[in-house]
């Protein structure tokens, strides 16, 4: 089983003051040994990587715990968008059918209600240190 076959990830950017900001992702193969996800551009975590590309990703239940017997591998990840993020999340919607469906409506309502909110425009691909 590769990381990629996990259902959730621990995606951890690090602060410019080193510290780790772990926070759950879904991962699907990216080719070639990467591994791929999809987010916002408005999240933190995007935000952070313009700053440092290093980051770690490890085995996690949906709420990021981490999950016993596994440990973290470092990487670069690179956020991607137009047939970068097209084919990302072609393979998320694959993996994850409805429960990609339910989480674009959590996020529409979102932004109606709050006029701002985010929708997931951009994907990660992390080249792993051993890959």
């Amino acid at each position: 089983m590769t990381l990629a076959d996990e259902t959730y990830m621990a995606f951890t950017t690090f602060k410019k003051d080193g510290t780790p900001k772990p926070a759950p992702v879904w991962p699907v193969d990216a080719g070639d040994g990467r591994i791929g996800f999809i987010t916002s551009s408005e999240t933190w975590r995007v935000k952070r990587l313009a700053n440092n590309n290093r980051v770690e990703m490890q085995p996690s239940d949906a709420r990021g715990r981490i999950k016993e017997g596994t440990s973290p591998q470092s990487g670069t990840a690179e956020v991607v968008e137009g047939s970068g993020f097209d084919s990302i999340h072609s393979k998320v919607r694959e993996k994850y059918g409805y429960k990609l469906t339910l989480i674009n409506g959590v996020h529409s309502f979102q932004r109606l209600i709050r006029r701002g909110g985010h929708a997931n425009d951009r994907a990660v691909i992390v080249t792993l240190d051993d890959a």
